[in-house]
């Protein structure tokens, strides 16, 4: 369990962020005891960073790794560490795709950062260090990503899937399950992720743009 303590934080000690993350694709696994995040980052060394390191540093809290892989190749447990509250990973080049795999479990999660059951609903926190509860990943507000999200759950249990941008593509798998495919064109830093996984309602309405675009406006309700 760790306490946010309050902290001043001054302009003059400001450090560009050493690495920069351009994509982030995540895939959800929802269950009853447990909840599987695969997550796929598109990482470069930042050109404004004038410190070369040789490693990776992603924040992390409460995760169980289970798989680590740089480019497809799996990494052996020489060539990381894992902390308390971040992944340390060696050598890395200067630019790769990142995948990891982590067990979390949103059940037992009480601290209402990161992802947390309410009740029959899944649903995050994370502004404003919450994501680092969900996956291992630069959380600091000046990383900026664009994100393709897949939420796969029991269609019973959790007939709405919801998280940011547009739901590009959806679809129910012969075992119960149905998944959804969100993707957010626009960058954004980690706190402002959101996910919702329950049985929900909504209101439904169109707006119309200046350019004479329809636009479906929904409000989900409990």
């Amino acid at each position: 369990m760790h306490d946010a303590q309050p902290q001043a934080i001054f302009l003059k000690d400001y450090q560009v962020p050493e690495f920069l993350i351009d994509e982030t694709n995540l895939h959800f696994t929802l269950t009853e005891d447990k909840t599987l995040v695969v997550s796929r980052l598109t990482v470069r060394r930042n050109p404004e960073c004038t410190s070369k390191p040789a490693d990776l540093i992603l924040h992390g809290q409460d995760l169980l790794l289970t798989s680590i892989s740089i480019d497809d190749v799996v990494l052996s447990t020489s060539a990381y560490e894992v902390g308390d509250d971040c992944l340390s990973i060696k050598d890395v080049p200067d630019s790769f795709e990142l995948q990891t795999e982590v067990e979390i479990k949103p059940q037992e999660n009480t601290s209402l950062e990161g992802l947390y059951k309410s009740r029959t609903m899944f649903c995050t926190q994370c502004e404003a260090e919450g994501f680092r509860k969900i996956t291992y990943y630069l959380d600091r507000p000046d990383v900026m990503s664009v994100f393709s999200v897949t939420l796969l759950a029991d269609k019973a249990r959790y007939p709405v899937l919801l998280s940011n941008g547009n739901n590009v593509a959806s679809g129910v798998n012969s075992d119960g399950n149905h998944w959804a495919r969100w993707d957010d064109p626009f960058k954004k830093p980690a706190y402002l992720f959101a996910l919702v996984a329950g049985d929900l309602e909504f209101v439904e309405d169109k707006f119309s743009t200046m350019s004479g675009r329809d636009v479906v406006l929904r409000i989900f309700v409990d």
